[in-house]
């Protein structure tokens, strides 16, 4: 059987829509994806809400998204426009794809695995903040969890060891065949990001690599 890696749709199916959105992850699932990746934050009165950048721009002025409160943040608009929170995402992706969080506030891992807690679809929390992952082994062994790479890691054995990592995410040039095979020799599965080039992903995944993170599914159809 031909290996194809899991289509990850990158904040949704955002080469069509605003990133991160419900239209975003409304899309990215009807184009089949294996797959949703998104950001979360948290606000200060302890809402998980999916956004990549720790600000928003509200009345004309950025705001930390930690020090504002839900109402601010998740704020009307539509489905296209507004900043979700993430038990709405949940209810969309349901089982219906594997969902991969990626948590980038600081110190915000237990609000993310409460909101997470009774999910009955697939999931993953993700981070470049390698230490949030070690925090979310010791309070949440049976979670899935990731570690993410954007420079070539000094013994990527210990740091997948030390984080009882499941899934590494190396950058989509850092994904080479010693840094699969060293991964997969642990039994951890290799995401590559962000893989927005059919060529590059046809390469990727005759070295083995088990996703690809992309901001279009269609491509690795």
């Amino acid at each position: 059987m031909t290996h194809r890696p899991l289509r990850i749709a990158h904040r949704g199916a955002s080469r069509e829509f605003r990133e991160n959105t419900m239209a975003a992850f409304t899309r990215a699932l009807a184009l089949g994806a294996d797959g949703i990746e998104l950001d979360v934050h948290v606000t200060s009165d302890g809402m998980v809400v999916v956004h990549h950048d720790p600000h928003v721009e509200v009345g004309g002025s950025s705001m930390a998204i930690a020090d504002a409160p839900a109402e601010v943040v998740a704020r009307g608009g539509d489905d296209a426009t507004r900043i979700p929170r993430l038990d709405e995402v949940l209810d969309l992706v349901g089982d219906r794809a594997e969902l991969f969080v990626e948590i980038k506030g600081a110190a915000i891992e237990d609000a993310v695995l409460r909101c997470l807690e009774g999910h009955t679809g697939r999931f993953a929390v993700h981070s470049f903040d390698h230490d949030a992952i070690e925090r979310v082994a010791l309070r949440a062994p049976h979670v899935r969890r990731g570690l993410l790479f954007d420079e070539p890691p000094v013994a990527l054995a210990a740091h997948i060891v030390r984080a009882g990592a499941h899934d590494v995410w190396p950058r989509v040039d850092l994904a080479t065949a010693p840094f699969i095979g060293e991964a997969h020799a642990l039994g951890a599965r290799v995401i590559a990001w962000t893989v927005n080039d059919p060529a590059v992903g046809a390469q990727l995944t005759a070295r083995g690599v088990d996703g690809l993170c992309t901001d279009d599914v269609r491509w690795f159809g």
